[in-house]
């Protein structure tokens, strides 16, 4: 058999990725760095730029678009106490 560089504990099918994560990150504006930097929960470059772009497109400006992240962040976190609670 040949060897396979999968995780061999899952069945599910690998996730590839055809962008590299890394490149998306060093072309996202610098303020939206400067927050993922330290932003308490760890981004995918993906995600951040996704919520970025849709209210920069809503034409809020760039605070109003971190101001965004921040509640985004915080429902997620909210969510995650939640469920350490019960």
């Amino acid at each position: 058999p040949m060897a396979r560089s999968q995780n061999l504990a899952t069945t599910l099918r690998c996730k590839r990725r055809a962008d590299d994560p890394m490149a998306i990150y060093d072309r996202l504006p610098p303020e939206l760095r400067l927050w993922l930097h330290g932003a308490k929960l760890p981004w995918s470059p993906r995600s951040a730029r996704a919520i970025w772009t849709k209210a920069r497109r809503a034409g809020l400006s760039a605070e109003e678009a971190l101001a965004r992240l921040e509640r985004a962040e915080a429902r997620t976190l909210a969510r995650d106490a939640q469920s350490q609670t019960t």
